[in-house]
C-alpha cells in the first residue's frame, strides 16, 4: 500500500534524510492513483528509484498543483 509521506515545492524536499530534488530519479514504467492527504482529490503518480549513498529508494511522485509535489513510498 502507498503512504504519504511529505509534499512540498519543486527543488525543495526532504525525503530519505535528504533533498529529493537534488538526486537523479530513474523513472519506472508503472503509475498509481492516490489520494492527496489535504483535498482528498485523485492524482496520478509515477514511479521512481533513486539511489542515496549507494542505497536504491522506490518513491512515487507527482505535482498537486502548479510546483507543490507529494511523495508516497510503499508501506
Amino acid at each position: 500500500m502507498w503512504k504519504f509521506i511529505i509534499a512540498g515545492y519543486e527543488g525543495n524536499c526532504e525525503l530519505f534524510g535528504v533533498n529529493i530534488f537534488d538526486f537523479p530519479w530513474e523513472k519506472k514504467n508503472t503509475k498509481i492513483i492516490v489520494s492527496d492527504p489535504i483535498y482528498n482529490q485523485r492524482h496520478e503518480m509515477s514511479i521512481y528509484e533513486v539511489t542515496i549513498t549507494g542505497e536504491k529508494h522506490l518513491f512515487a511522485a507527482g505535482e498537486f498543483s502548479n510546483g507543490v509535489f507529494g511523495f508516497y513510498i510503499n508501506d
